[in-house]
């Protein structure tokens, strides 16, 4: 039994409120069926749609194998998504428990395909796809394949990341004391907590769950879908690349690595990395104190929560008093949004400033500790003069000069914003310390509406006045990738659009984003979902959480996009 027979029209709608489904998902006869039919059976009987007399009459064609409109059909892939939600709701989360606890993160001077986390990954993701039945693949431990097979050539692409940014174990804790493991799926409330819960082992366990309900009710497809897991999209990059080099593109992608209804638009990614060589510090009128070492992101694509410094000092009591009295001025002057904090310790004095943790696409939406302590360094320096200068104090010369606490771009002079796909934005993030040097990483996102090339030079240009104004000594290494703009008209598109701002009740619009996923450089790429676009994104944050009820309703609309894009006679 299966959506076989169809007759389509133009724009028809699935026909089923999010609050009809709220109320079959409520029926615990139908959370219980074992099939898909007995599923419709007990609907059926339960009365729960006796006032949907056009939905009874699509289930009661599907049942005896007739011939279905378009309208009916899409009723029919609503519903399927309700079953899988309602079937597999609790075994997804448990899956999703077992994918949070192998820890996919970058590891120094090893190679993503080289790290046997990566190998554990793959072995869960192939035991996973044969108890479903689905077919797997192993692309040199870069990409893990999982498919399902349709009655043409024709591909259709699901984009989800294995790897997940690095942790700082220490800031993961909830306010109430709680401590959470960042590698161990922690519910609390109507949140699951743990690394990757939200980016994006979410994406890779609703895709396994829906193909298997595909796969075990037969439901005929009219092409293929292959679940492509990369293993670098948090790092290199070079994972997909590899792939499509040894494989076909699909003809259509979709990634579910970033907001829902679907996204069109990507800005361009752009890296500005300025290495600041070691120097010995050096007196600057009186100064006894010397900053030794500074924290920051761990990734260039991760605002911290928060950023330390230690100094060394011959006597740490005066200077913890002198750093706070000037830090509380500056938090007040500053927004008040942050803290400062000194305190003594057996090596002199720690700075720490804390912010609120963000994906660097959304500086916006948390409050950056890096550039605050750049900032205040200077201004202590201004003020003060505490501090001998060395290549830490360059660096925050450098950050206040060209960065400061704007995240528009406004002080490097590069600011502009684009009427669909909204402004550049700048987040000082990644910080790496070594003996040799200091480097200090910033991350732009980057819209339509400017030549990338030119972009670049003027960037170049820019710091490289300032280096000659300043006397320091600092090198750049940037790069910049093009901003994605999609057209958005196909059937497919327009199909995705219905599917997601039907069961997530808001507007029938295409979106924008500031983050890039794999699909960025592939043809008919787009995101769809997984996060809400009016909801804080907490993936890449220390606590990061997926919300259950949200988890579940994505395993309803993916299995439900699989059926519909699946069963369209044409995606064009």
């Amino acid at each position: 039994m299966g959506f076989i027979n169809v007759v389509y029209a133009a724009e028809p709608t699935a026909n089923l409120s999010a609050q009809l489904a709220s109320q079959v998902l409520a029926n615990s006869k139908v959370q219980a069926a074992d099939k898909f039919d007995d599923f419709l059976a007990q609907l059926v009987s339960s009365k729960t749609l006796s006032q949907q007399e056009s939905v009874l009459v699509a289930i009661k064609k599907y049942r005896a194998n007739k011939t279905l409109q378009d309208t009916e059909l899409h009723q029919m892939q609503r519903l399927l998504g309700l079953y899988s939600r309602a079937k597999y709701g609790q075994a997804a989360m448990n899956t999703l428990a077992q994918l949070v606890a192998i820890p996919t993160f970058n590891v120094e001077g090893l190679e993503q395909h080289d790290n046997p986390q990566f190998h554990k990954m793959a072995d869960a993701i192939a035991n996973i796809a044969q108890d479903f039945n689905l077919a797997f693949r192993n692309i040199d431990n870069r990409v893990y394949e999982v498919s399902v097979k349709g009655s043409s050539d024709e591909v259709v692409g699901i984009h989800a990341h294995a790897d997940v940014v690095p942790v700082t174990p220490s800031l993961w804790g909830l306010e109430d004391g709680t401590k959470l493991d960042p590698f161990k799926l922690t519910l609390i409330g109507d949140r699951m907590y743990g690394r990757g819960t939200e980016d994006d082992k979410n994406g890779i366990v609703v895709s396994l769950y829906a193909m298997k309900v595909i796969q075990e009710e037969n439901i005929p497809l009219l092409r293929n879908f292959n679940l492509l897991i990369d293993t670098t999209e948090e790092t290199t990059s070079e994972a997909i690349p590899y792939y499509f080099a040894r494989n076909p593109t699909p003809n259509y992608n979709l990634a579910l690595d970033g907001g829902y209804p679907v996204v069109i638009a990507e800005k361009g990614f752009a890296g500005i990395t300025a290495t600041f060589p070691s120097r010995s510090g050096q007196a600057k009128q009186s100064a006894l104190a010397e900053i030794v070492s500074i924290s920051g992101g761990l990734a260039i694509n991760q605002i911290p929560a928060a950023s330390v410094v230690t100094i060394t000092t011959t006597d740490a009591t005066a200077l913890v008093s002198q750093l706070n009295l000037l830090g509380e001025k500056f938090v007040v002057a500053n927004g008040g949004d942050f803290s400062i904090h000194a305190a003594a310790t057996s090596q002199g004095v720690e700075l720490t400033v804390k912010g609120v943790s963000a994906h660097s696409s959304e500086p916006e939406s948390g409050v950056n500790p890096v550039s605050r302590m750049f900032v205040f360094i200077h201004s202590v320096q201004q003020q003060k003069a505490l501090f001998k200068l060395n290549h830490i104090t360059d660096a925050a010369d450098y950050v206040v000069a060209n960065w400061g606490l704007d995240y528009l771009g406004k002080t490097l002079g590069i600011d502009f914003s684009h009427d669909f796909m909204g402004p550049l934005t700048s987040s000082l993030t990644q910080i790496k310390l070594d003996d040799d040097s200091l480097q200090v990483g910033v991350n732009l996102r980057v819209p339509v509406g400017r030549d990338v090339v030119k972009l670049q030079q003027e960037i170049m240009d820019k710091l490289a006045k300032w280096n000659k104004s300043s006397g320091v000594n600092v090198a750049y290494d940037i790069y910049m990738s093009e901003p994605m703009y999609r057209n958005p008209k196909g059937a497919w598109v327009n199909a995705l659009l219905d599917v997601a701002s039907e069961n997530l009740s808001m507007p029938r619009e295409f979106g924008s984003s500031s983050g890039g996923t794999s699909v960025h450089n592939l043809p008919n790429g787009v995101q769809f979902g997984l996060a809400m676009p009016d909801q804080k994104y907490s993936g890449h944050n220390a606590n990061e959480f997926k919300r259950v009820d949200q988890f579940l309703l994505d395993l309803q609309i993916i299995t439900e996009m699989i059926a519909r894009i699946g069963q369209i006679p044409s995606l064009e």
